[in-house]
């Protein structure tokens, strides 16, 4: 800046002569100073290389006031004129000026005159390349070959020598002659050029005297007015240089202090703080002291630095997850160290190293494995029996334990993954907390930046004004040579000194911790004053550079991997759960369990499940698919024990009515009550109820075998299970259907198929049988709707389709039911069509035939009517005594006796009369209407 000042004080003076030569004293000419060497291409625009780049040609706007004139307007003007014209040019062809006749055949005279004489003169005089001294050239013109050079002169060559003067001289005239015709005809225009020449000399005296003038007159107003003011800008430049070469030296003493203050700061792991100076360094060192040669190597030193610190940063971040996840889950607080977990985040996000999180998940593998082992090894600790120096394995060491022992264990690993999942959710909360903190931090910099971007009307309106008003001290003390250079220079340096004020305001918006004022930083770091100057020079001389925080996308990328490494959590958690329990059920040691054992595993994983997706937001589906998996093997177990167990009953079953237990009768109290479950078993004591002969039902009474009780049971121990595991009702479902197909379809096979008979040894299968299998039947189908609508309510609707099982079941018992039935007519039936057939209309009466007949209705009756509800009994004896009438009004239609009122007639009256006394004689057969009428052969 000091140059710019010397610079001024010796340039070109307006007021004084020249008193010594300067570079300023070179003329040159006005095309030359108008050619401005700094643009691509010549302008030919005369004001824009008078007035500089800033003058623009615009257009100018039409008059409001005068019409816009079109060329139809002349059109009619065009067409009159056109025919006189043509007129006119046709005349001036045919008849000529005289004048221009005569000046043209004069023109015409001379110029053949003077082309013949000069065509007299030879050609090598008119050769452009005419030169006298050539040999050639001078033997031409001078043929000495004519003269005698044997002697002296003689006459002739003295004649010669004459003649050839005297040509030569005729050519000289003939051209002298010509040159003066054509000086004759320009004459006119030369000395008017001389003329002009005249009148240009005495304007420029004029013009040199008004210029002397005017320099004698502005030398004194510059000796008055301007030569002090010109000294204190002049000053004044000075000084600003001196200021800021002075700040200069600062910022380059604070750049001097910045290895070692880093270096302070990586020892307080404030890796935000070394960040930001070294950005800032970086920064300096490109705009405000690029090319100072002491500086060369600092800028390759830093980039080292700071991917010293990544590396730092990375291995200090994967030292915490270590620490993190790997000490005591219960005694100690969930976040460690949080501002260190803070201040590592920042610095990571500084960096753009957002691939943090895979470190973290990397050690979460790694401790819930550990989490396994330590579970394991407390709980052989406890253990005499399992002795870990010879069982290293810890699959072997789990399968050595009890269930409860093992049922521990889980609990235990379930608690410690909860535990777990709780610390790492407090751990992503505080990364997610920070992440949101710069997210927000961006956008409130980002609409500071937008708002001060777009000044407002009354700023806007004063940066005119300003620049105008600035324009000529801009100019003055300005380096260059045009006014708008130093327009531009002082707008730029008003936009600088705003951007000033805006980023301190904007650094002022971040509450984030690793985004503090790099003055405050390095303050608190050092108490080196140079680091200050540093900062504060910072914010005075330069914007902050491109900012390397990451960007709202890449921020809200962090924020769902924050999400998916919670879902991660909660799936390792579940994998390794499912690593206990499938280290368990490599023997088949679950599938073994008890209802009662299966049902608390079952509750500990889904109470486990249900927990993991409350704290996690994911539903694993793991530790449920391997505990449906067990579930599937325990319900094939269930089933195959139970279906099993009635097979045995069934082979073992005589058939007969067995008493009811009062532990039955109240199951089905309960059932009836709307309860479907298995009660406690009671101890059984002195004052326990006898059993009963039959089991009530709504007020019904059932003759039930004691494999029908125990059947009862059976499938309340499955609503019980599904009770207890709704996840396995579709394929309890599904097992109890085929219990219950198995039940109808072996007891079918043992009593209408008479199958008993050689497995248990009965020797007949009497009605008694029938009647009491179809009452067994008719329980059970009493309770499949209860069983169907109990599965119905653990069932979603999509899985109602399986419902239809009961539908199919409820028609096979049915269809069962009445085959019995008919099975019980068919028996008498028989028995009917064998008696009948030796019947005989003869005395005495009634007939040996009939009272057989009533005898085994009779027992029939007896076997039956205990065991058959009233209104079935009569339907069944209705039905039998419809096969009756048909085989008697056969065998009367045989021997031919007919409703004639004669005494075979009368004879067939008593027996039908006895057979209708017998058969209503019987207990709740009373008012069975009968019908006998319908035996007899009409009158012929």
């Amino acid at each position: 800046m000091a140059g710019e000042a010397q610079g001024l004080c010796n340039g070109p003076s307006v007021v004084a002569e020249h008193d010594r030569w300067t570079v300023y004293s070179s003329k040159v000419n006005l095309p030359a100073a108008l050619n401005d060497p700094r643009l691509a291409k010549r302008e030919s625009d005369f004001f824009t290389k008078t007035w500089g780049l800033d003058f623009t040609e615009t257009e100018v706007m039409p008059s409001f006031c005068l019409p816009n004139i079109t060329k139809e307007h002349f059109g009619p003007y065009l067409q009159e004129m056109t025919q006189r014209e043509r007129i006119h040019e046709r005349c001036k062809t045919i008849c000529p000026n005289k004048d221009d006749v005569d000046a043209v055949s004069s023109i015409t005279t001379n110029q053949d005159k003077s082309r013949t004489e000069l065509e007299q003169v030879p050609k090598i005089f008119m050769k452009p390349d005419f030169a006298l001294e050539d040999p050639a050239t001078f033997n031409m013109v001078l043929p000495w070959s004519h003269f005698n050079n044997a002697g002296g002169k003689s006459s002739r060559d003295v004649a010669s020598s004459k003649l050839l003067q005297e040509k030569l001289s005729h050519y000289l005239d003939v051209v002298e002659v010509s040159i003066a015709r054509q000086i004759s005809l320009r004459s006119e225009a030369f000395f008017h050029a001389m003329s002009s020449q005249h009148e240009l000399q005495d304007q420029l005296q004029e013009t040199q005297h008004a210029v002397a003038v005017l320099r004698g007159r502005t030398a004194a107003m510059d000796q008055v007015m301007c030569q002090g003011p010109l000294q204190a800008l002049c000053t004044a430049l000075t000084r600003n240089n001196c200021v800021k070469l002075h700040n200069k030296l600062k910022l380059m003493a604070a750049v001097h202090q910045t290895q070692p203050t880093v270096q302070l700061l990586l020892s307080t792991s404030e890796f935000v703080g070394a960040l930001e100076l070294i950005a800032t360094t970086k920064e300096v060192l490109q705009q405000e002291l690029q090319g100072i040669h002491s500086f060369r190597h600092l800028g390759s030193q830093l980039c080292e630095l700071e991917k010293l610190i990544d590396k730092m940063m990375v291995e200090d971040f994967s030292m915490y997850a270590h620490s993190d996840l790997n000490r005591s889950l219960r005694d100690e607080p969930q976040v460690l160290e949080k501002e260190r977990l803070e201040s590592l985040v920042f610095g990571l996000l500084r960096q753009r190293k957002l691939d943090f999180l895979d470190i973290y998940s990397d050690e979460m593998i790694v401790a819930a494995k550990a989490i396994v082992s330590q579970c394991v090894a407390d709980s052989v600790v406890q253990i005499e029996e399992i002795d870990a120096e010879v069982v290293v394995k810890l699959a072997d060491q789990m399968r050595l334990m009890t269930f409860p022992q093992w049922f521990d264990l889980l609990k235990n690993v379930f608690e410690s993954f909860l535990f777990f999942l709780q610390r790492i959710k407090a751990t992503m909360n505080v990364i997610r907390n920070v992440v949101l903190e710069v997210l927000d931090s961006n956008q409130k910099t980002r609409l500071l930046e937008d708002s001060c971007s777009e000044p407002s009307g009354q700023e806007a309106s004063q940066v005119p004004s300003l620049l105008q008003g600035q324009a000529e001290l801009a100019y003055l003390t300005h380096e260059g040579l045009f006014i708008s250079d130093a327009l531009n220079d002082a707008q730029q340096k008003q936009q600088e000194q705003k951007q000033q004020r805006v980023v301190p305001a904007a650094q002022d918006q971040s509450s984030a911790a690793g985004f503090r004022s790099q003055q405050g930083r390095v303050e608190t770091a050092s108490s080196d004053s140079g680091a200050t100057e540093m900062s504060a020079s910072r914010e005075q001389s330069f914007m902050p550079g491109e900012n390397m925080m990451p960007t709202d996308f890449e921020l809200n990328l962090v924020i769902n991997n924050l999400q998916e490494l919670m879902y991660t959590a909660s799936d390792i958690s579940h994998d390794r759960c499912v690593k206990v329990l499938t280290a368990r059920a490599k023997d088949g040691s679950l599938e073994r369990l008890t209802s009662a054992e299966f049902v608390c595993l079952s509750q500990a994983v889904e109470g486990f499940v249900r927990d993991t997706e409350e704290l996690c937001g994911r539903r694993s589906v793991s530790l449920r698919g391997a505990l449906q998996s067990q579930a599937n093997r325990f319900v094939h177990r269930f089933h195959e024990e139970r279906k099993t167990k009635l097979s045995l009953l069934l082979d073992n079953e005589r058939w007969k009515q067995a008493e009811v237990p009062a532990e039955f009768q109240d199951l089905v109290n309960s059932i009836a009550n709307g309860r479907i479950s298995l009660p406690e078993r009671k101890i059984p004591g002195p004052n326990d109820r006898k059993p009963t002969e039959f089991l009530l039902v709504n007020g019904q009474k059932y003759a039930v075998v004691g494999t029908v009780l125990l059947l009862i049971r059976i499938f309340l121990e499955y609503c019980q299970c599904v009770n207890d595991i709704p996840s396995i009702s579709t394929d309890m479902l599904t097992r109890l259907a085929d219990l219950l197909k198995h039940f109808n379809s072996r007891s079918c096979q043992l009593v209408l198929g008479a199958g008993a008979l050689q497995i248990v040894g009965l020797k007949t299968i009497t009605t008694k049988n029938l009647a009491l299998a179809s009452r067994c039947l008719q329980l059970v189908v009493h309770y499949i709707p209860i069983i169907r609508a109990h599965f119905e309510t653990k069932l979603q609707p999509k899985q109602f389709s399986v419902l239809r099982h009961f539908d199919h079941i409820t028609k096979d018992y049915n269809d069962h039911i009445a085959e019995i039935s008919a099975k019980l007519v068919a028996i008498m039936d028989s028995l009917f069509e064998k008696v009948l057939s030796k019947y005989e209309v003869k005395a005495p009466m009634p007939s040996a035939c009939f009272r057989n007949i009533c005898k085994q209705m009779a027992k029939m009756h007896e076997a039956i009517y205990e065991l058959l509800p009233e209104e079935q009994t009569q339907m069944l004896f209705l039905r039998i005594n419809a096969s009756f009438k048909m085989h008697l009004k056969r065998q009367l239609a045989r021997l031919g006796v007919i409703n004639d009122g004669g005494p075979q007639h009368g004879l067939v009256v008593v027996d039908v009369a006895f057979y209708t006394e017998n058969i209503q004689g019987l207990k709740s057969l009373e008012r069975l209407d009968l019908n006998m009428v319908e035996v007899w052969e009409q009158k012929r």
